[in-house]
């Protein structure tokens, strides 16, 4: 059967900058397997199947698929989904912010569409509370595997895992100049992050300004901008003191593959907990249909 798919640029508010996403809004009836293979032709880092929720608390069902696996929870899918649903009349527009509750692999979680005169201007996605636990692994070798030397790494902030959803490696670098560098050893990378965690996120921070590259050990090396990896990182500032709780994150990402993306982020203390709320703008680019 026909079924509508889109192509949007995330954390943008302009074509071919930010990161590409494809979504499949028609998708009910489709298995994983087919789900896999249409992510796999799209090529992109995710493809999102869009279905009802099997659950009448949330309003649809977010299915998020890699090119090689299906991901519970991710940042520039959620924000990219959402913005077209709500571009296409699913979310009733009124000014202001509209909250959501959406269906996901890592369970029920909120999203606030921002409308101003009548058409979606930003989205926000709360995500999970926010996990850390210590990397392991040889500094010297992560150095090596992103290009770099371990001097370049940051002499005092540690290199850590979080998950605000999935898990990603904080790798917080000493110089902007180090960002630029970094240029990725795709076996090496892969042995070092193993199952703990799914991307390496460096990054350069100062007061509520970061600069990031997020590097994957599979197909595309680099993603543009990575909302769960973002929520990660907004998490990992405040819990080591350089991020005031609910304090604005401005991270830039994505300036090295000349796919500038904004991702903001602000965190949450709830009952000792730190929960990130992720947000950005997105644009449609493109729209067909396939069979499926």
């Amino acid at each position: 059967m026909k079924r509508r798919f889109y192509q949007l640029d995330v954390f943008t508010r302009r074509p071919y900058r930010g990161n590409p996403l494809a979504v499949v809004i028609d998708a009910d009836g489709m298995t994983a397997p087919r789900m896999q293979q249409i992510a796999r032709e799209m090529n992109l880092s995710e493809t999102v199947f869009v279905q009802k929720p099997t659950t009448n608390r949330a309003l649809a069902r977010l299915r998020i698929f890699t090119t090689n696996t299906e991901l519970p929870l991710a940042g520039h899918p959620v924000i990219g989904t959402w913005f077209l649903l709500a571009e296409l009349g699913v979310v009733p527009a009124q000014e202001g912010a509209v909250r959501v509750v959406q269906q996901t692999g890592a369970g029920l979680l909120p999203v606030d569409i921002h409308f101003d005169e009548g058409r979606p201007k930003f989205v926000t996605m709360t995500q999970k509370e926010a996990h850390f636990r210590a990397a392991q692994l040889e500094k010297r070798e992560l150095a090596e595997a992103l290009g770099l030397r371990t001097a370049d790494l940051h002499p005092e902030l540690p290199v850590e895992c979080v998950s605000t959803g999935i898990f990603n490696l904080m790798v917080p670098l000493a110089k902007l100049s180090a960002l630029g560098r970094i240029s990725v050893d795709v076996p090496g990378l892969r042995k070092v992050l193993g199952k703990q965690s799914t991307m390496a996120y460096c990054f350069v921070a100062k007061g509520k300004q970061a600069r990031a590259r997020g590097m994957l050990p599979w197909g595309v090396t680099e993603d543009p901008a990575t909302g769960s990896a973002g929520g990660s990182l907004g998490s990992y500032l405040v819990r080591h003191g350089k991020l005031q709780p609910d304090e604005s994150l401005r991270i830039v990402q994505g300036v090295e593959m000349e796919r500038p993306s904004e991702i903001y982020v602000g965190v949450t203390q709830i009952h000792g907990q730190l929960v990130p709320r992720v947000g950005g703008a997105a644009v449609r680019v493109l729209e067909g249909q396939l069979d499926a």
